[in-house]
């Protein structure tokens, strides 16, 4: 199931295609969608290419080829004057996406009939689209951008109640805790958490940072996870908690 930003990108893509027999460029991409950041069309392309809708053809510039629209569209070059789909049965939508696929398109998927064991809750897989509010510095503060003009899908799973946004992990003081320079880092909004979580921090009410939260007393210290940092102690009436890490995506 494509997001409403994924549905939008590969219309615009193939209307495109069909018109002019060239695809459009990541900054044209960028301004049919309304996004700021051409960091977003990367991962909306790598999203559908993921999934077979499209695939970049090789040594060539703005080079995409659409290999098959979403179900209820028609194929694979169908006319685009149509609604938005709308989430198929289970079976139906297997057959649709079976028949669809183009000669040679083998994807690695193990289908089957599974239902949850007893006792155990079930989760929506459906991609979630969070503002991506900008960077944050994983070494020295900056201040968190908030840019509600660019989302990034995320997994279901990952959102467990409560308010929700991404961040852009900037800097190497985290690695030791799994967290690389470029990773985006999935928080929940709260203004507590427990001593030993990681955390958004505002410090002084203009520099905000990933760090490990540990109370010492009355004093709040904002731990890195890079022997080559020092920790930071302050004050608590210094340090206000914007949120807490709850998961983390990479793109390689």
């Amino acid at each position: 199931m494509l997001t409403r930003k994924q549905y939008e990108l590969l219309m615009f893509i193939e209307k495109r295609l069909r018109a002019t027999g060239v695809s459009p460029s990541f900054d044209e991409m960028k301004d049919a969608l309304d996004l700021k950041s051409k960091s977003g069309i990367h991962r909306l392309i790598t999203g559908l290419e993921e999934r077979g809708f499209i695939r970049r053809l090789p040594h060539r510039a703005r080079a995409l080829e659409v290999l098959r629209l979403p179900e209820n569209i028609g194929g694979p070059r169908a006319g685009l004057d149509v609604p938005a789909p709308q989430p198929a049965a289970p079976q139906l939508a297997l057959a649709a996406a079976t028949a669809e696929e183009p000669r040679g398109f083998q994807p690695n998927v193990i289908r089957g009939h599974f239902a949850p064991l007893p006792g155990t809750a079930t989760t929506t897989a459906e991609a979630v689209d969070l503002p991506l509010y900008g960077k944050i510095a994983a070494g020295t503060p900056i201040e968190a951008l908030r840019d509600t003009t660019t989302t990034v899908p995320v997994p279901g799973s990952l959102i467990t109640g409560g308010e929700h946004y991404a961040l852009t992990v900037e800097g190497d003081s985290m690695i030791e805790a799994g967290i690389l320079d470029g990773d985006t880092v999935i928080i929940r909004r709260c203004e507590t958490a427990e001593n030993g979580a990681i955390v958004v921090a505002l410090v002084d009410a203009q520099e905000a940072t990933l760090k490990r939260l540990r109370r010492k007393g009355s004093s709040i210290a904002l731990e890195p996870a890079n022997a080559k940092y020092e920790t930071r102690v302050f004050g608590p009436d210094r340090v206000q908690i914007q949120g807490r890490l709850v998961g983390l995506l990479r793109h390689y």
